[in-house]
């Protein structure tokens, strides 16, 4: 078997995530009612977020081989909040708590200020299909 090459480390992943989830966000703040796109915004979310707690990992484990301990905890303090608001936009969403949802959409939200995507993105709707991933997900633990 041939060695598997990923083109993309995890900086490039965690900034497609993010700009992922800005978007989600926008559109989430569009909806007037909950119905199945907004469940799939949410559950979108929170799957994300845990996916970028996951690449802060990847990308200190390098630096902790070399010593840079001050680097890593600085970096792992600097996106602590992913985890948590995963797992609090997780539960809010399995709960049906659209107005904890929004809270905590507008508290990411906050912290991806700077993120910018632009109007004419080509990302599509990567959220299609997470409020049944989310529920797999949920199964299987």
């Amino acid at each position: 078997m041939s060695r598997l090459i990923q083109t993309e480390g995890p900086g490039k992943q965690r900034e497609r995530l993010c700009k992922a989830v800005v978007l989600a966000i926008r559109e989430l703040m569009k909806q007037t009612s909950p119905n199945t796109e907004t469940r799939d915004l949410a559950a979108f979310i929170a799957l994300a977020l845990s996916e970028i707690t996951q690449t802060i990992e990847r990308t200190v484990t390098p630096w902790e081989k070399r010593d840079y301990w001050v680097k890593a905890d600085r970096f792992r303090s600097e996106w602590a909040w992913t985890s948590s608001l995963s797992e609090r936009m997780r539960a809010a969403v399995l709960e049906d708590d659209w107005s904890q949802v929004a809270q905590i959409a507008i508290q990411t939200g906050e912290k991806l200020g700077k993120v910018q995507v632009s109007e004419r993105h080509r990302m599509g709707t990567p959220w299609e299909g997470a409020w049944q991933a989310l529920l797999k997900e949920q199964q299987g633990d």
